[in-house]
């Protein structure tokens, strides 16, 4: 039997009693357009595989991370519903209460 916990409290979560909600977060590196050129010649296609190929051989360890990673959490129910709220972990900013004056 598999036990699972709660990834932010650690309180263990019963399969038969607590519901656990997973919450999956993907991080990238935002690739805005570099300025367009007239260089119709360019293979994209080959520009991707030498890339990838490059990840693959291991030439960069850190590229991998640095440019995409995916994570998975448990969380149990108190701790969802605080994720919820606030899911980068601080309160909104709060609005100003000016006088009726």
């Amino acid at each position: 039997m598999i036990h699972y916990s709660c990834d932010q409290c650690k309180r263990p979560l019963d399969p038969d009693e607590d519901l656990r909600y997973v919450v999956k977060m993907e991080v990238y590196a935002a690739m805005d357009p570099l300025e367009e050129s007239d260089d119709d010649d360019r293979d994209y296609l080959l520009e991707v595989q030498d890339i990838l190929q490059r990840m693959d051989d291991g030439a960069n360890d850190r590229i991998g991370d640095d440019v995409y990673r995916t994570m998975r959490f448990d969380l149990c129910a108190d701790c969802r519903r605080k994720f919820v709220a606030h899911p980068l972990g601080r309160a909104a900013n709060k609005q100003f209460d000016f006088s009726q004056n």
